[in-house]
């Protein structure tokens, strides 16, 4: 695709639409994995549901190495620099393979310790531990597909990834029920076996995304100068990518908090929660998708210095974003008692995910002002401005919410509902922060021009 000069609706919708059927098989996976959990146990559902936590800091990694990799290389293609492409394309794979031993070793030491400070009770704790030692085991797996992937994203190329994660979806899907429940030879892990089955799935995606960055033009230039380490390099990876990772593991902390507080109504209202977070996270896969599409966009248009192409691609990104999660709150109010039916039999814990539901309808549109702002930011490498709205939302307003409700003593709807009114007026007031940045900043570095 040519990012500097095709109409940018036509991009984002060619950008938008595979990243989306990606995200939305990398999120099903995520609900096959709580669909199974739940047929284990309610213990085992809520015990994946709080290792979500854990497992998110993977998550906000991967996104901090995904970002890094596809604004640094997305900005050198712009500026036709073969030298900057392939020196970041490499080191990018080094600090990847660093931050990911660092990761290891973090979630093997302290994921019992987070288990305990969510309230978990012993059964909970010892359930999440054998699917989380398992998972950050095979840490180095996550972060290298998305560090090898940063490549074809920075060039536009989305379709790639999704084959990947639809391909592990299904082999997932496979491998679920006969490592949780045995077959055959195959003896019966539990829990423990969503963890194996997810790792298998990785190493799958892993040498799809490897073929295929192999067999790139730019890679077959790669010679031995290029395969060096060069501090310059990482350091630039290390700020572009550890800000937003940080921020984003804010999202942990905000998720711990609030399954704290919505622990304080006991295990099944964690279950509910969680499962029910399970199909929120679906419906904002295509705010995602868009995400995706404007940082490729903006990253070489940046570093081609086509300023109003920019402008344009956060308005059109917006516009969609905001058509889609009207609807999609609708339909999630509309259809919020036979959701969670789907994972629990328990009618305290479908009660729980119902009365969530139906709250969160109400803040959907909020979510896509968020993360395509935070994209904004990241394709100009101002990841030190992602870095400040994260911290105020994933760990301020967290904060915030748990200290009111706690303040009121607030039952399980009041809490959400602050958490609703919350996220709107940080919302609106991240999106004028922005629209006075195009106007101030964008607008200058084009008269400049």
């Amino acid at each position: 695709m040519d990012l500097l000069n095709e109409k940018i609706p036509t991009l984002v919708r060619k950008l938008a639409v595979p990243a989306s059927v990606g995200t939305l098989f990398q999120t099903l996976y995520n609900i096959v994995d709580t669909f199974f959990a739940g047929k284990i146990s309610p213990d085992a559902l809520s015990a994946l549901s709080k290792s979500f936590p854990m497992y998110f800091i993977i998550v906000a990694t991967s996104i901090g190495v995904t970002i890094a990799g596809t604004s640094l290389i997305g900005n050198s293609i712009g500026e036709n620099d073969k030298k900057k492409i392939l020196y970041y394309f490499s080191n990018i794979i080094y600090f990847g393979i660093f931050i990911s031993v660092l990761l290891t070793l973090f979630g093997l030491f302290f994921s019992e310790t987070v288990f305990l400070l969510m309230g978990s009770s012993n059964k909970v704790t010892s359930l999440g531990l054998e699917y989380t030692n398992i998972i950050f085991s095979g840490t180095i797996l996550f972060i290298l597909v998305v560090a090898f992937n940063s490549l074809l994203h920075a060039e536009g190329d989305t379709k790639t990834y999704r084959n990947a994660l639809i391909l592990s979806f299904f082999l997932n899907i496979i491998l679920n029920p006969i490592l949780i429940f045995g077959f055959l030879f195959i003896p019966a892990f539990g829990v423990k076996g969503i963890g194996i089955a997810t790792i298998i799935s990785q190493i799958l995606s892993f040498l799809i995304i490897f073929y295929k960055v192999i067999k790139n033009k730019r890679i077959r230039e790669m010679s031995r100068e290029y395969l060096s380490i060069k501090f310059v390099y990482i350091k630039d990876i290390f700020f572009q990518s550890m800000p937003i990772s940080l921020a984003i593991c804010g999202y942990s902390i905000a998720s711990a908090i609030i399954f704290a507080y919505v622990g304080l109504s006991g295990e099944a209202a964690a279950a509910g929660y969680g499962a029910a977070t399970r199909i929120e996270q679906v419906v904002l896969l295509p705010v995602l998708g868009i995400n995706t599409a404007i940082i490729s966009i903006i990253a070489q248009n940046y570093g081609a210095r086509k300023y109003e192409r920019i402008k344009e691609s956060y308005y059109t990104a917006i516009k969609y974003a905001l058509i889609i999660m009207i609807l999609s709150g609708i339909f999630i109010f509309l259809t919020s008692g036979i959701i969670p039916t789907f994972f629990s039999d328990s009618l305290e814990v479908n009660h729980f995910g119902k009365k969530y539901l139906q709250i969160s309808a109400f803040v959907l549109p909020a979510y896509p002002i968020f993360f395509l702002s935070n994209g904004f930011f990241m394709a100009l490498k101002k990841s030190e401005n992602a870095l400040l709205t994260n911290f105020f939302r994933n760990i301020i307003m967290p904060i915030f919410t748990f200290y009111l409700a706690t303040y009121i003593v607030a039952d399980f709807n009041t809490f959400f509902w602050i958490w609703v009114i919350s996220n709107w007026i940080f919302s609106i007031s991240l999106l004028l922060i922005v629209l006075y940045y195009i106007k101030k900043k964008l607008y200058t570095l084009s008269a400049v021009i």
